[in-house]
């Protein structure tokens, strides 16, 4: 079994293993805020994903979102950056619309993504230079289109922040309309099938983009931070993934002419 192949049986174990406990009491926690939650469930599955990677593969690091690998800040050799449920108040609330995320690095280079809508049974799933498939079927590349005709990504409580709105209303008021899935990992996946022309949100986590990145290069996509600069798995980013011709644009005409703000976000990051 290859690389690819074990990664890809196992997410789909792992998203087996949550519906089967979706009757099950959660134990809820908050992390960073009342909105930043973490179950049970989260913590179960990385600990699953964790411990079958390092029975099979005890040299490759783990980057999760509940704890693993967070001190890293390169790597030589595998690293899997693993989100365990993306979209915890989702499947707290909703039981629906979560994924597992998990992106795949070999020196630093991408090797594969992972995307599970678990609730759904649908993997999206891509090989670096092998193209991007959504079960057995491959998508083709993506469609430009202009931010006038597109439907766009975007939490609305990023339009309550006051230096924010500068940033993002002109985009939503130009946009055909916006949508918010609460699942970054999955809006970035509805960018590679076409549902979405752009997702884009001011700080985001490693673990929400880097299977999804993978996949979005796969159809032709771009990624990256505000300001055009590369997205690592290291650090949280300013984050921008849309259809080339709309990323360029929105690079270009929106972001830029914002370079202040901006770099106030990153500096903040890098806190």
């Amino acid at each position: 079994m290859t690389l690819y192949q074990f990664a890809k049986a196992l997410i789909l174990e792992a998203g087996k293993n949550i519906r089967e406990t979706m009757d099950e009491t959660l134990h809820i926690e908050t992390k960073s805020n009342p909105n930043d939650l973490v179950t049970n469930v989260d913590k179960q599955t990385e600990q699953f994903l964790v411990d079958r990677i390092h029975q099979s593969y005890p040299d490759h690091e783990v980057i999760g979102e509940e704890g693993h690998g967070h001190q890293l800040s390169h790597s030589q050799g595998t690293t899997w950056v693993i989100d365990p449920i993306d979209g915890t108040l989702n499947f707290v609330h909703q039981r629906e619309n979560f994924s597992i995320s998990i992106g795949i690095f070999q020196d630093d280079t991408p090797y594969a993504g992972f995307v599970y809508d678990v609730m759904n049974d649908t993997l999206y799933h891509a090989k670096a230079g092998e193209g991007a498939y959504v079960g057995d079927q491959s998508l083709p590349q993506i469609e430009d289109t202009d931010l006038k005709k597109s439907i766009i990504g975007i939490n609305p409580n990023w339009l309550t922040k006051p230096k924010l709105v500068d940033l993002f209303h002109p985009i939503v008021n130009q946009s055909r309309s916006a949508r918010a899935y609460g699942s970054a990992a999955l809006e970035i996946v509805h960018v590679v099938t076409g549902r979405l022309a752009a997702y884009m949100t001011p700080r985001l986590q490693p673990w929400d983009y880097a299977g999804g990145l993978i996949i979005l290069n796969e159809v032709g996509g771009k990624g990256t931070d505000f300001l055009g600069e590369a997205l690592t798995i290291y650090e949280p980013h300013t984050v921008v993934l849309a259809n080339p011709q709309l990323h360029e644009d929105l690079i270009n005409h929106y972001f830029k002419p914002h370079q202040e703000i901006i770099e106030e976000l990153h500096a903040h990051h890098r806190r």
